[in-house]
């Protein structure tokens, strides 16, 4: 942290490089010495608003675009005994947390619904007993996709009382999906889409991708108002495609096959061609009755979602259960390891799935952070949400003010990217644009230099 005015061109990377989340980001973590008892870790921390995130690393497919940690066409007895392991580890968790009250649940992946519709039974019986209340009572989304969205297990979550159901469609167009590394057949994606709508969800969330090889502006909004005008999604998320390390694609574009691989290579360029297909689908959204959330997430404005309790990420603590499934306190993250390629995700798997009780009372590979790691995450979680970040609230929990402590801050409102209105610092709709640009210039060099040592393994 420093007073000194920085020169934005040096510090912004280019856009539409690699996606910016949460922070940190789980390259950064490394094996606890010692490892941190979890009714240690959890003893002090405010428990009565958390997020249980359930975390089923399996699908029934690798797409070429995906760098998550799942693993492909599991045999089913796998699925059994990771769920009879999951409920070993949810029984040894829940004892060290002690009384805890969830205001959010995720059901995420992978791929949740490759999961038998008893076995979906299974997993909400699990998180019942863990949450000590029934996952109807508590807002929740479960991932899905067009393959999996089967009306026997649809009909599971609509009886759970599952709020908000998120399918990956990623593009109407047949072509697209198979330049993705995704093959996929548009009728199957209409007749799941019709399946939720007909279940009556609240929330339908469709994801979709753009800047695959092949899409042209009128393909790519045509998706869009597939998503926004047929479905009338409560919330569409709008992903740019990027070719990383260890993805179907990326060994495609290593060969000389075609792909994305000419997006790929004008990311450099003074006018990118995702950020035009962005800036369409934005403004066709914005005119439809959308209000945009962030870079990726436009929400319908009359949509009733119930949100439940208040869950503040920047602030409220996190239970991952499953392999592959973070969490977080105020100063500690942990996980288990991360890998992107199928070989370490197998690796790690097997590896959890032989963990003892013991193993699971310890939280063994993370990251402490300390005082200034704390402020980044809560101004990147806030900066990169269209609200933006309240400078008062930062000053309550930190003491000092954010735009003085972080020249980047002050650089984004000189270059017209971001806008200081009171004392809420917003991304303007240019500084929106460039979340994934901005977000990584606002870590720290050890987050920073730990995540490119990541991406070139």
């Amino acid at each position: 942290m420093s007073t000194a005015t920085v020169d934005l061109a040096t510090l912004l990377p280019p856009p539409y490089t690699a996606y910016s989340y949460s922070y940190p980001h789980k390259s950064y973590y490394r094996p606890l010495q010692p490892p941190v008892p979890l009714a240690e870790a959890w003893r002090a921390e405010p428990k009565d608003a958390l997020f249980l995130y359930l975390h089923i690393p399996f699908c029934e497919m690798r797409c070429g675009f995906c760098n998550l940690f799942a693993l492909s066409q599991p045999a089913h007895q796998m699925i059994d005994g990771y769920l009879a392991q999951l409920q070993r580890q949810a029984a040894i968790i829940r004892q060290a947390l002690g009384p805890a009250r969830f205001a959010r649940f995720a059901i995420g992946g992978g791929t949740p619904t490759l999961l038998s519709p008893a076995q979906l039974e299974r997993l909400f019986d699990l998180g019942e007993t863990f949450a000590n209340a029934p996952l109807a009572s508590i807002p929740g989304s479960v991932e899905t996709s067009p393959a999996t969205a089967t009306t026997d297990r649809l009909q599971v979550l609509a009886r759970r009382g599952v709020s908000r159901i998120s399918i990956g469609v990623q593009s109407f167009s047949q072509e697209e999906t198979g330049q993705m590394g995704r093959p996929q057949r548009p009728a199957d994606v209409y007749a799941a889409l019709d399946r939720i709508r007909e279940l009556g969800f609240p929330c339908l969330n469709i994801d979709l991708i753009y800047g695959g090889c092949g899409q042209t502006q009128n393909s790519w909004l045509f998706s869009v108002r597939e998503a926004a005008l047929r479905y009338r999604a409560e919330e569409i998320f709008l992903y740019p495609l990027y070719v990383r390390p260890q993805t179907g694609l990326a060994k495609r574009q290593h060969m000389g096959a075609t792909g994305s691989a000419g997006v790929e290579a004008q990311q450099d360029a003074p006018s990118d061609p995702r950020l035009a297909l962005y800036r369409a689908a934005r403004d066709l959204l914005l005119a439809e009755g959308y209000e945009q959330i962030s870079m990726r997430c436009f929400r319908l404005k009359s949509a009733a979602i119930d949100e439940g309790a208040a869950y503040c990420c920047q602030q409220d603590g996190m239970i991952g259960l499953g392999c592959g499934a973070r969490s977080y306190t105020a100063a500690l993250h942990y996980s288990t390891r991360f890998a992107t390629h199928q070989a370490g995700v197998r690796d790690i798997l097997h590896t959890w799935l032989d963990r003892s009780a013991t193993d699971f009372s310890l939280a063994t590979h993370g990251v402490w952070l300390n005082e200034e790691e704390r402020r980044r995450r809560f101004i990147i979680l806030s900066l990169l949400q269209a609200p933006g970040l309240d400078t008062a609230a930062y000053g309550a929990r930190f003491g000092g003010d954010p735009v003085a402590e972080f020249p980047l801050l002050a650089a984004l409102i000189e270059a017209g990217l971001a806008r200081l209105t009171g004392q809420q610092l917003q991304l303007t709709p240019a500084g929106l644009e460039q979340s994934d640009a901005i977000g990584p210039a606002l870590y720290s060099a050890p987050a920073r230099a730990a995540l490119e040592a990541f991406i070139g393994d």
